[in-house]
């Protein structure tokens, strides 16, 4: 988990003056550039301002909750069976005093709430709903001030299976506000200012499958700042996604997290994420890390990577920090999914820092120690210990014991960079194709350019038919080899095909 080749972004306190040094930048501090301020455009989910209100009376058949009984939710559910429907009455409802305290459903258990109800953690209570019971629906209900700890949930603590989330509102909590389990949609829902993720769809002991998150404002997450306690963890931003196998990822506004938008993270498959608004994020609107076969089109991506990456340019780091970042991900056949690449298309990316960088760190493979997802290994392979000298310097295993950065085809997009508006000259404007040159551990076959040969020149990635505005350069091979958009098209590289730039600032 995380990634191998950057350390996160920098404390606030990086000198002023030493930032404009390095970024080329006119004015400002690292976080104060201002971001001008937009709209979400019309398909986008503006759910947080103007929640949906449920009922204002009892559905038929439900059973009551009173707010001015403490603990009379988690009671009211103990004593009634399964497949019941409970209503909460308009006002604060709260759970008793221990900290575990908890609503625990029975399969198919309906929570609706009333215009205002609100069920409140008190900033003591560490989940709201736990346990594993399947097919429980949570509808029009605010959910805050629980204390999760890091990487656990407020709501499904658990991960059951076949939740339903709608209309909900889960804010102001520690940990994330949410987990999932397999076959879980969450819609129409704002997920808001929770201390580490809006969402973690993490499931202990196996693969999730079958997630749908659609509609929802994903926004203002990680307010405790875990890229900062907790340097290089990769445990922060707006979701998670760990070996989720299927999501639809449609329709949301994800915007304001501080750290990374959506972030799917190792031995993720079958990814469709579409329709999506992702602005104004202080990391990466998008990272997918390790993972497999995705589906990226027609999402509007703009002002993302702000501070991330003007940190990063900052401490002199000269890596391609990208705002759209593959990361020993591609598409592979082998793997059942609705497609057989990674395919980004028809998407907008405006005003962000950098584009689409796609990498592959030539250290990082089953059993490295460069495999910050410690354990795990690529999904082509079930024995991990299989990965060692001799067998791995051969086929089959010197394939498919790497996560490999190919058959990644981006095109029909629209890159637009104004460096004015971030007002900034340099190391803010580019696409890349690289890795590293290999070198440990000593008995690692991938040492040397091999590996930046291959997600070059041979493992299928492309870029064609796409048109850019502004001033773009194109990193390839390495982080030393920068190329002019004329270089990028001939040879050796011969990248976007059918292209157009347009170099002068703005769209």
């Amino acid at each position: 988990m995380g990634i191998t080749w950057r350390r996160r972004a920098l404390s606030a306190a990086v000198p002023a003056l030493a930032l404009l040094a390095a970024t080329g930048c006119d004015g400002g501090t690292t976080d104060a550039t201002p971001k001008p301020t937009a709209a979400p455009s019309p398909s986008a989910a503006r759910v947080c301002a103007k929640p949906a209100a449920g009922p204002a009376a009892a559905p038929s058949g439900a059973v009551t909750v009173d707010p001015a009984v403490p603990g009379d939710l988690a009671a009211k559910t103990e004593s009634s069976p399964a497949h019941t429907t409970f209503w909460l009455r308009p006002g604060t409802h709260t759970l008793m005093s221990d900290r575990y305290d908890q609503v625990i459903p029975k399969e198919g258990d309906v929570y609706v709430g009333a215009p205002g109800a609100v069920l409140d953690g008190r900033k003591s209570n560490h989940y709201a709903f736990g346990g594993d019971a399947r097919d429980v629906v949570i509808r029009y209900l605010t959910v805050q001030k629980f204390v999760a700890p890091r990487d656990e949930g407020v709501v499904n603590h658990d991960s059951a299976d076949g939740w339903v989330i709608e209309h909900a509102t889960i804010r102001d909590n520690s940990g994330a506000g949410l987990m999932a389990g397999a076959r879980q949609q969450v819609r129409s829902s704002c997920l808001r200012d929770n201390g580490q993720y809006g969402m973690n769809a993490y499931k202990e002991g196996g693969r999730l499958k079958g997630l749908v998150v659609e509609g929802n404002e994903i926004a203002g997450n990680n307010t405790d700042d875990w890229e900062r306690r907790r340097p290089d963890c990769g445990c922060s931003g707006g979701v998670k996604f760990w070996a989720v196998d299927g999501a639809d990822v449609r329709g949301n506004w994800v915007h304001d997290n501080r750290g990374t938008g959506l972030w799917a993270d190792t031995d993720n498959n079958d990814f469709l994420i579409e329709d999506n608004l992702i602005e104004d994020n202080d990391g990466a609107a998008l990272i997918y890390e390790i993972s497999y076969n995705a589906v990226v089109r027609d999402n509007t991506i703009r002002r993302n990577n702000w501070v991330e990456g003007r940190a990063r340019a900052a401490a002199g780091d000269t890596f391609p920090f990208a705002t759209v970042y593959l990361s020993e991900s591609g598409g592979e056949p082998r793997i059942r999914a609705r497609t057989d690449k990674i395919d980004v298309y028809r998407n907008v990316l405006e005003d962000n820092w950098s584009g689409i960088t796609l990498w592959e760190n030539a250290d990082r493979f089953c059993n490295s120690p460069a495999n910050t997802s410690s354990g795990d290994c690529t999904l082509l392979v079930k024995n991990t210990g299989r990965c060692v000298q001799p067998a791995i310097a051969g086929p089959p295993l010197y394939s498919d014991c790497r996560w490999k950065t190919q058959r990644v085809d981006v095109h029909d997009n629209r890159f637009v960079l104004d460096k004015s508006v971030m007002r900034c000259t340099v190391m803010c404007d580019r696409m890349a194709v690289l890795s590293n040159y290999g070198t440990y551990p000593d008995w690692s076959p991938y040492q040397g350019e091999r590996v930046a040969e291959a997600i070059t020149g041979r493992q299928h990635n492309r870029w064609h038919d796409n048109v850019y505005v502004g001033p773009w350069t194109f990193v390839v091979h390495d982080a030393s080899r920068t190329l002019g958009f004329k270089q990028w098209r001939g040879s050796p590289y011969r990248q976007d095909t059918g292209s157009t730039l347009r170099a002068g600032d703005g769209g």
